[in-house]
């Protein structure tokens, strides 16, 4: 008889099973002894912050990580959090795959659309197609801001970029306490307040430990890859009081001494050069004996907090690795450990306790304010970081800071672990590497390479090179040529052991840039400048840059202000407003804040339709923000109350005057510009006016940030005399707002993720 083949069955087909013979395909499996894979980011973690680093934060875990495998003193990344994680997971510089700014910010270019192109396949993708289970845990970052909302598209979600499961956030920083949390496609409420000792470090390793667990029960013999990235040590600085406390007292005499003792004792550990020299202060850093007694007790208590942050951290960290260790997978697992830039100098030169961002969307705080509220820092109710110069300290012994593309801002910590394959425990490496290199480090590890093609796009080939050559051979000169940097302007390139780099200030000609020349191979720190001794280097450096980023899709060079960059921004956000009325329904989870109305200072109105209003109804109608700041519209005690928290300096409440009727309502609130900065608050039901009062600071309403609710307010309170959620209890129909232009509030989640340009 004839014999028949489809172009995946094996078999034989006759025409009976008698005459047939069966096939089953074997399932994909990677080589064998392919080790799991764990990568472990921290953010804005600076290069002196780990005990085993020169710092005197108490991190053990990691420590022991690194005194059983390798630490690299010469490791680099990108200078902001989303290209780097861009460039971690793909192995490609991050202009070339769409994210060369934070993932919010789409320019209307192809370098900086803030998702990673489809011509660029992450690890998870590469991992999961060869036989590895996948997971994701923590902040991701890599999806647009317009993206970021409750129906997605999800396709930049992690479980359509070749993750399997997914638990975290998606945006560049969330609350520690109150998080705005997604697992798999969805958002999802916290599983206990922070009343109950919630706190996310502890979720999500609770979470990696669920997801690693599950897949060994399931199929042991799978490996796994489980890429976890902390929301530590990025802003807000929250963390249990009782690590905190560990550190009371411990900064009192300041970051000048701090830093020279964290210097002296890296020195000591010999994670940096011998002869590398500690620079004077960052311009802008006060010396800490001319701050006021006042000032001293205010900054030191932030860097307390910080501290206790991060010896949080390391305690979870370490839970994982003994997870690992009691299941047997510890020796076959290669644990990849680093940071995502530099120590972040956004909490300016006096900190802040209520935003995390020096002044963003208010005057920023008093020093008597800020004082008021010093045992608040860390907790739920603070929203606190550090100044610029405990920044400063992370960073030893670097100039600047995140952002910039001195070494400040891009030379990272990078632990591995990998017991089968290292034998040169506790060592250190000083070759030149950067995070595009770890992709082709892990895929030569396994056996494995890079596709040519995936789901029939071509792929851009991966730019980094392969460092494992380097796990047991510390005096093999580097393999790397030549890295090139850009970051809100500036620009940096390394060739063979030189450094050309220039700090762009922000809404100048590129042309008027001044190029600094580092031969960084002897100069650690990069404190002498040589572009004057040496103009023909520093010239063929500049012409190398220029050709690299041409090479890696860096262009157009963006060199504006933050300002600038968000004006073109809006430009193309009105057009795509849409109508001016926006209706809203109830939801038991928030939304992300791009899809709350932009309510800064103009006329608007907030209408409420319900079915039936009782005495004992109550509940949020709609809220945005936090208890840091933010307006609620709610009703209580009968009365309907409208609540604006202008950064917990002012608060504004209009409250009806007399109780609500019982029937079928329609709710509203009207807000009437009448002035600068200001104007005029309704309440009514119906038709009928039942309140008024004045409303100023309006060039702030609605730019948050946080989470928007309607029919609850899952996170913390943004009116104090509620208790979250505070859910509506009747049938609230719909919500409608009404205001000149619909705006997202896209512009504070970028601002977010900036320090001082």
């Amino acid at each position: 008889m004839t014999k028949e083949y489809t172009e995946a069955f094996q078999g034989v087909i006759g025409k009976t099973v008698q005459e047939s013979t069966p096939w089953w395909p074997q399932p994909t499996r990677p080589p064998h002894g392919s080790p799991n894979v764990v990568v472990i980011l921290l953010d804005d973690l600076g290069f002196s912050h780990l005990g085993c680093y020169g710092s005197d934060i108490s991190t053990p875990n990691i420590d022991k990580l690194a005194k059983n495998g390798i630490r690299y003193n010469n490791f680099h990344t990108t200078a902001i959090c989303s290209p780097t994680r861009a460039a971690l997971l793909t192995g490609r510089n991050p202009h070339a795959t769409g994210v060369s700014f934070v993932s919010e910010y789409d320019s209307g270019f192809p370098n900086a659309r803030g998702k990673i192109g489809k011509d660029t396949t992450l690890l998870s993708e590469i991992l999961v197609e060869k036989g590895y289970s996948t997971n994701a845990v923590g902040k991701w970052h890599l999806a647009p801001g317009k993206e970021q909302t409750n129906i997605g598209p999800f396709d930049n979600w992690p479980l359509g970029r070749g993750f399997e499961h997914f638990y975290g956030f998606l945006a560049g920083a969330t609350s520690q306490w109150q998080p705005d949390l997604v697992e798999d496609n969805r958002r999802i409420k916290q599983p206990k307040r922070a009343e109950d000792g919630y706190h996310l470090t502890e979720d999500l390793t609770d979470k990696a430990i669920e997801y690693v667990r599950d897949q060994k029960s399931a199929a042991p013999d799978k490996p796994f890859f489980t890429y976890l990235a902390y929301g530590a040590t990025h802003a807000p600085h929250h963390a249990p009081k009782e690590y905190i406390d560990r550190y009371k007292g411990k900064y009192d005499k300041g970051w000048d001494v701090i830093r020279e003792e964290w210097f002296a004792r890296q020195l000591e550990l010999g994670i940096i050069p011998a002869d590398a020299k500690l620079p004077p202060r960052n311009p802008g850093v006060k010396a800490w004996d001319a701050l006021s007694k006042d000032e001293q007790r205010l900054f030191a208590r932030m860097q307390e907090a910080f501290a206790g942050f991060l010896e949080h951290t390391d305690y979870h960290i370490g839970r994982f690795v003994e997870f690992l260790r009691e299941i047997g997978q510890l020796d076959n697992t290669l644990i990849v450990l680093l940071s995502d830039n530099g120590a972040c100098a956004m909490g300016g030169d006096e900190g802040t306790v209520n935003s995390w961002i020096a002044g963003q969307g208010d005057e920023k705080e008093s020093l008597e304010e800020k004082l008021r509220r010093i045992d608040e820092i860390g907790s739920p109710t603070a929203n606190n970081h550090y100044p610029a110069g405990w920044a400063q300290v992370g960073n030893t012994p670097l100039k600047w800071y995140k952002s910039f593309v001195h070494a400040g801002g891009i030379k990272d910590p990078l632990i591995i672990h990998y017991p089968e394959k290292i034998k040169d425990k506790g060592g250190i490496r000083r070759q030149y590497h950067h995070v595009i290199d770890i992709v082709p480090t892990i895929l030569e590890l396994i056996g494995i390479e890079a596709p040519e093609t995936f789901k029939g796009i071509k792929q851009q080939p991966i730019h980094g090179t392969s460092f494992a050559y380097s796990f047991n051979h510390s005096d093999e000169p580097t393999r790397k040529e030549v890295q090139v940097y850009e970051m809100v302007g500036n620009r940096a390139i390394w060739h063979q052991g030189w450094k050309a780099v220039s700090a762009h200030k922000p809404d100048t000609l590129f042309e008027q840039d001044d190029w600094e020349l580092y031969h960084v191979d002897v100069d650690y720190s990069e404190m002498n400048n040589l572009a004057k001794k040496y103009p023909e280097k520093l010239k063929e450096l500049i012409d190398l840059w220029w050709k690299e980023a041409e090479r890696n899709k860096v262009f157009p060079l963006d060199g504006r202000s933050l300002q600038g960059k968000l004006r073109a921004m809006r430009g193309n956000l009105a057009e795509a407003a849409g109508p001016i009325q926006r209706v809203f329904y109830p939801s038991k989870t928030s939304f992300h804040a791009s899809l709350a109305p932009d309510l800064r200072n103009k006329s608007f109105e907030i209408r409420a339709e319900i079915e039936q209003i009782t005495e004992t109804t109550e509940g949020v109608i709609v809220a945005h923000g936090d208890s840091s700041r933010g307006y609620a519209l709610y009703i209580q005690d009968n009365r309907l109350v409208f609540h604006y928290n202008v950064s917990n300096k002012r608060k504004y409440v209009i409250q009806s005057t007399e109780e609500l009727p019982t029937e079928p309502s329609v709710l509203r609130f009207l807000f009437i510009k009448d002035g600068e900065n200001e104007g005029v608050g309704k309440l009514f039901s119906g038709e009928q006016e039942i309140g008024e009062g004045r409303l100023a600071d309006i060039s702030a309403l609605g730019y948050f940030g946080g989470l928007f609710h309607v029919g609850q307010n899952e996170q913390s309170p943004v009116g104090q005399d509620y208790q979250v959620p505070f859910a509506f209890n009747g049938n609230l129909k719909k919500v409608i707002y009404t205001l000149g232009g619909y705006q997202t509030d896209l512009e504070a989640a970028i601002e977010f993720e900036l320090a001082t340009e």
